[in-house]
């Protein structure tokens, strides 16, 4: 078996891909000479994703369990069945020295295939709640790299590293000045600039809200960039002008967060460790549609250090406009929120992971 050759696998959304991508950029950096091999799940966005990053990845025929009914469910069992052989099949040929996972439902596969083939597998939890995925694989993990404290409620306490979640080398080097930024998205640079990200894949609910508040924004003085999400970019594009700037997805993050004075984010892990690296005042809108309502718990782990604001979209029609004229027009409160969060920051995680990754290598060597 050939030394760094490496299997990483996590999608889905990009909660998931990017810090698979920040890990395998980390051992990159370390391991000149490495190979890697991504699985991901076919028709979801790393599949297009990772080859645009110069990575080769491998489509699993598998897909998540839908939280409401849906027929497409009965159908999971043997998708699962079929991705483990298939996952099999594609460790027996790629010869790994180690298994990586992000979370999703292909690395579910991925990984215990690995376990079976006595392949090393280190798992990644990005949420203060675990998810099934994770929670399944821990038993045969060699070791559980995680960003919140208490995890051993859901995790062996033996196998838990707390290093934080993956960051993406170029958000760590980011030098852009405000001013600059603005220029380069064409925009004022006298202005206050919120930022609205309604996730990797765009939110309706966050789309519908922000369209109707256009004019708000404008009364404000404010200018809005604006990430609608691929689904969703034809329906609001028109209403780009002077002071909102409409993107579909965001490729250099550094440039919209550098021109960024306000972010209003949903509360995916990802999100908020890149989002404390970056220390901007933030208004977190947790998506109330994922597992065991994770995003809630992420933000609120981030708003009782005082260093974040929170409100439920369920409350966003009554509280909003109240909310977010503290948050724009209160210098103090920003300051202090950004100071607090970026105590939270963990710029180290991604190379602390990469050392847990080679002291497992190494003792298996």
């Amino acid at each position: 078996m050939k030394k760094h050759r490496y299997i990483i696998s996590g999608g889905g959304t990009g909660g998931h891909i990017y810090p698979a991508v920040a890990i395998a950029e980390e051992l990159k950096e370390r391991f000149p000479e490495a190979e890697f091999l991504f699985i991901g799940a076919k028709g979801k966005m790393e599949m297009e994703k990772i080859p645009q990053l110069g990575y080769n990845i491998k489509g699993l025929w598998i897909s998540g369990i839908q939280r409401k009914f849906d027929l497409k469910n009965f159908l999971f069992p043997f998708k699962l069945i079929f991705s483990l052989f298939q996952s099999v099949a594609i460790m027996i040929k790629f010869q790994p020295s180690m298994a990586i996972g992000t979370g999703g439902f292909a690395s579910a596969a991925a990984l215990k295939a690995a376990s079976w083939l006595s392949i090393p597998t280190l798992i990644q939890e990005q949420n203060s709640y675990a998810g099934i995925t994770n929670k399944w694989l821990a038993p045969g993990a060699k070791s559980i790299c995680v960003a919140y404290e208490n995890m051993d409620a859901y995790f062996p306490k033996a196998k838990i590293k707390l290093t934080g979640n993956p960051i993406r080398l170029n958000l760590l080097n980011q030098k852009l000045s405000s001013e600059e930024a603005k220029r380069k998205l064409g925009l004022s640079t006298g202005k206050q600039a919120v930022f609205v990200v309604g996730g990797s894949l765009g939110s309706q609910r966050i789309n519908e809200f922000i369209a109707d508040k256009l004019d708000w924004f404008q009364l404000r003085n404010i200018q809005v960039i604006w990430q609608t999400g691929q689904l969703y970019y034809e329906r609001y594009k028109d209403l780009e002008n002077d002071s909102v700037k409409i993107l579909k997805y965001i490729e250099d993050m550094n440039l919209t967060y550098a021109a960024s004075d306000v972010i209003i984010s949903r509360a995916g892990a990802g999100s908020v460790s890149e989002l404390a690296i970056v220390g901007k005042p933030v208004l977190f809108i947790p998506s109330p549609n994922v597992a065991e309502n994770h995003q809630v718990k992420n933000a609120e782990a981030i708003v009782d250090k005082d260093a974040a604001l929170m409100l439920e979209e369920r409350n966003l029609d009554k509280e909003f406009d109240d909310i977010m004229h503290k948050l724009t027009s209160d210098i103090e409160l920003q300051e202090n929120l950004s100071h607090n969060f970026k105590k939270l920051a963990k710029p180290n995680a991604t190379k602390e992971i990469v050392d847990e990754i080679e002291r497992i290598e190494k003792l298996r060597s």
